[in-house]
C-alpha cells in the first residue's frame, strides 16, 4: 500500500480575498489564545478543543502544529493576525484515502466570508498533493452556518447520523458532509 501524505504546511502560504492562510508559528500564541478563547467556538468543536483556551493550551497546540505531522494545519490571519485555523487531517487504516478539514474562526469576523474562502483555497491544495479521494467534514446539527460554509464549497450532505455527538451535555446530530476528487467537484471550485 502506498503512503498517503499532505504536503508539508512549512511549504504553502494561500491568499484569499478576505485573509491569508500560513504556517502557524510561535508567535501566534496570544493571538490565538486571545481568539480561540470563547466559548461560542467551543460548543462547535470536538472536546480536545478546550474551553476556556489559555496561554498554556495555545503552547501545546502550537508545539504540536509546528512539529512533524501527516496534516495540513494553517493559520487563518489578517493583517498577520492569527484570528482561526484550517486543517485537513488523513485518516487511517481502511480510510486511508479519505481526509478530514476542520476549521475555526473568531466570532468577531463571523459573516464575513473568511472560512469560506479558506476553504475554497485549501480544498485543491489537498486534493493535488495526496491520494485522497474525499474529504468530508462532520458538523454539529446546531451549527448551520458551518454547513453552509461547505455547501458554498461543493460538498454534498452525504448522511446525517443521528443522536451522534454529546456536547455539553446535549445530544445533537451529526451532519456528514463530502466533497469526492472528481473533475467536476474540483472544477466547481473554480467558478
Amino acid at each position: 500500500m502506498a503512503q498517503n501524505s499532505l504536503t508539508h504546511e512549512s511549504d504553502i502560504i494561500l491568499k484569499t480575498p478576505t485573509s491569508v492562510l500560513r504556517p502557524w508559528s510561535a508567535e501566534d500564541r496570544i493571538s490565538l489564545a486571545m481568539h480561540a478563547d470563547n466559548p461560542n467556538i467551543a460548543a462547535s468543536m470536538r472536546d480536545g478543543f478546550p474551553s476556556p483556551y489559555t496561554l498554556a493550551d495555545a503552547d501545546r497546540f502550537l508545539t504540536m502544529a509546528t512539529g512533524d505531522h501527516p496534516q495540513i494545519l494553517l493559520a487563518v490571519t489578517v493583517d498577520d493576525q492569527a484570528i482561526g485555523g484550517i486543517g485537513v487531517h488523513l485518516l487511517e487504516d481502511i480510510y486511508h484515502r479519505t481526509a478530514e478539514i476542520g476549521y475555526w474562526l473568531s466570532e468577531q469576523y463571523w459573516g464575513q466570508r473568511i472560512i469560506t474562502d479558506a476553504v475554497r483555497a485549501l480544498i485543491p491544495v489537498a486534493f493535488m498533493n495526496s491520494e485522497i479521494i474525499r474529504i468530508q467534514a462532520g458538523i454539529f446539527s446546531n451549527n448551520p452556518g458551518s454547513m453552509r460554509v461547505l455547501e458554498k464549497n461543493g460538498f454534498i450532505l452525504e448522511a446525517v447520523h443521528k443522536k451522534a455527538i454529546t456536547k455539553h451535555g446535549e445530544v445533537l446530530d451529526e451532519h456528514l458532509y463530502v466533497l469526492f476528487r472528481d473533475d467536476h467537484a474540483v472544477e466547481s471550485l473554480d467558478s
